[in-house]
């Protein structure tokens, strides 16, 4: 009897496992180089998905049960790149301060860029986000998620922003427990005066809730070095590679990167570039990324003063630090896996089976580009990246040049 119930029971296994293979997936991604250093894949392979998530990432997966297939064949498939710097809190309500007439809506900028997922920083605070959260963040196609400000009106471009009595710690970890899956840290920046008070409730609420600190340096009373000798490793700092007269400068004037940054780096702090209309100069980002200085994340500082300026969107500053001597693969890392860590959502920035699928499949085009800082000068470079088709969640949002569409007869 014990043979015929494993003979039995084999048969059932074998129907199931076939009953699944057989299963019509969603979409197939045929022939593209996929990069997900999560899962150290770097090879030539095809993605399946279904349901809205990954199926399987192997060589030569069978067309014959795919609804839709796209030949990627000489493109790039990567995990959906993160954004970890936007201003997207828009809104009734919220255009009645600075913070609405700063921002814009992300889904007019993300896609088109292989983007997934934005990360707000910190444009609403602990009184606001609720109203961010009803007015944007639940109609948005884009993924958002947010740091959330310590200032309790969030960017305000006024006197609250400095108010130390709004910055309430068990408020903002109410708030941050209340919205724990889309918090993903405390913010930060914009603070005029001299007291160290609103750092350190920074950090408390930061500790109370597990989650990281991302410093804004328009803080003009406050040295870089204190700065960073406040943060815990694991802490975000952004605006890298600014050099206005607000704050010291990553690189001296002889062009070496200074020793308390590379220390801080070291110690685990995590740089951002924060690229916006002013917060990206190439006499600071060349020298460093020459000696070895890179950047942990591409967040642009998307908001409406940018988006026209150096910056342009998020694969623009992916091919500025490409062109700047970042290689390829590791440029890939800080648009997605990187980041991801860094918010801690280690659901996203990778490919592996059964993970939400958000892919961004990119083609590296060589020719001749120009790229811009904030003060207009000129970098000319060979290589740029274009986003060809962008998937959020399972479902094609952006497609350049119809590589899932029909021909017409």
């Amino acid at each position: 009897m014990d043979s015929y119930f494993k003979v039995i029971f084999g048969l059932i296994t074998t129907l199931l496992i076939s009953n699944i293979y057989a299963q019509e997936v969603d979409l197939l991604l045929k022939n593209g180089h996929v990069f997900d250093p999560a899962n150290q894949v770097d090879t030539i392979a095809d993605v399946s998905i279904l349901n809205g998530r990954i199926a399987e990432v192997s060589q030569n997966i069978s067309s014959e049960t795919a609804k839709v297939i796209v030949d990627a064949t000489g493109l790039f498939v990567v995990p959906g790149l993160i954004d970890t710097h936007t201003h997207v809190f828009v809104g009734p309500e919220a255009k009645k301060f600075a913070n609405g007439i700063y921002s814009l809506s992300p889904d007019d900028f993300s896609f088109k860029a292989g983007v997934t997922t934005v990360v707000d920083a910190g444009t609403s605070g602990w009184r606001n986000f609720p109203q961010f959260k009803e007015q944007v963040i639940d109609h948005s196609k884009t993924r958002i998620l947010a740091f959330l400000n310590i200032a309790g009106h969030g960017m305000t471009g006024d006197e609250l922003e400095s108010d130390i009595s709004e910055m309430n710690v068990a408020k903002t970890v109410e708030i941050i427990n209340q919205y724990p899956n889309t918090i993903v840290g405390i913010k930060i920046g914009h603070y005029n005066g001299k007291d160290w008070t609103p750092f350190e409730r920074t950090i408390e609420a930061g500790e109370k809730t597990d989650r990281p600190i991302f410093v804004e340096c328009h803080l003009p009373e406050y040295t870089l070095e204190d700065q960073l000798a406040h943060m815990r490793p694991g802490d975000i700092i952004t605006h890298t590679f600014e050099n206005i007269s607000e704050r010291k400068p990553v690189v001296d004037q002889n062009g070496t990167v200074l020793p308390v940054v590379m220390e801080a780096k070291e110690r685990g702090i995590l740089f951002d570039v924060g690229h916006g209309g002013a917060g990206f100069w190439f006499d600071q980002g060349i020298p460093a990324i020459e000696q070895g200085f890179w950047p942990n994340s591409f967040g642009t500082d998307l908001h409406r003063f940018s988006m026209n300026a150096g910056m342009k969107d998020f694969l623009n500053v992916m091919s500025k630090f490409l062109n700047m001597g970042i290689p390829l693969k590791e440029v890939f890392k800080r648009g997605s896996w990187y980041p991801a860590k860094a918010i801690g959502r280690n659901d996203l920035g990778h490919l592996g089976v059964g993970a939400v699928a958000d892919i961004a499949v990119l083609r590296l085009r060589k020719g001749s580009f120009g790229y811009i800082d904030a003060r207009n000068n000129l970098l000319k470079g060979d290589q740029k990246l274009e986003a060809e088709l962008t998937i959020k969640d399972g479902k094609i949002v952006w497609d350049l040049n119809g590589l899932s569409a029909k021909p017409i007869d």
